[in-house]
């Protein structure tokens, strides 16, 4: 069973590494960030298991570092809030904090909640294996794409293009990004690749189906959004 990774972003140092240092006894890897962009970069950029996030943070607080974080990812997240934060409590679940804790808390009943956490969001990953938008479905096991339960053949460059592209939905992604990231640093080519797979899904997906998916940004890339 690999390592469970677990980001702390807790601006009182104290209680970060007090934390930090109780779940690495208890078998986790740890990372902490102290700021609240930073915490945000690390959570986006990290792969991360669960995040342990306080509400009051400098420079960006944990309500709107969770509303970011779930336009991207549905990593859990326990929140940590004061014990006259009431709203913040209510405003976290409903952002899609899994969990909260109160300051001042025991450690046990933290790591019995990261244990919940962790639980429940395997037995998610293990029993979705698709990637969806609308009624389109990529099926990352099955190595197929319907729309409306119906195939679409695609080739595999096609399929790993889509799936990079519903991966990311909603972000602006550049010709050089998808080139990189579908393609491969030792693609010598130039950009037009991109371009040119781009038309395939789009004449397989959007022109078939009358819908519009996939978005051209003029002078950037391409993003993948429902009209």
């Amino acid at each position: 069973m690999s390592t469970k990774k677990i980001l702390i972003v807790e601006d009182e140092i104290k209680i970060a590494r007090f934390i930090e240092l109780e779940l690495k006894y208890e078998g986790y890897e740890v990372h902490q960030c102290h700021d609240g962009r930073e915490g945000l970069n690390t959570a986006l950029e990290g792969d991360f298991d669960l995040i342990i996030l306080d509400i009051m943070l400098p420079s960006m607080n944990g309500i709107e570092i969770l509303r970011r974080l779930r336009q991207h990812s549905e990593v859990p997240v326990i929140m940590l809030t004061a014990k006259d934060q009431v709203m913040d409590k209510v405003m976290g679940l409903d952002m899609g904090a899994d969990d909260y804790l109160t300051k001042p808390f025991a450690i046990e009943e933290l790591l019995a909640r990261i244990r919940v956490a962790l639980k429940k969001n395997k037995a998610v990953i293990d029993t979705s294996n698709l990637l969806i938008m609308g009624d389109l479905k990529l099926d990352l096991q099955k190595y197929t794409l319907t729309y409306r339960d119906e195939a679409i053949d695609l080739t595999k460059r096609e399929f790993d293009l889509l799936k990079y592209l519903l991966e990311n939905k909603n972000i602006v992604l550049s010709r050089e990004k998808l080139l990189d990231k579908v393609w491969g640093y030792e693609y010598l080519g130039d950009t037009n690749v991109v371009d040119v797979y781009i038309r395939y899904l789009r004449s397989k997906i959007d022109d078939k189906y009358n819908i519009k998916l996939i978005h051209t940004v003029r002078g950037v890339g391409y993003v993948l959004k429902n009209e």
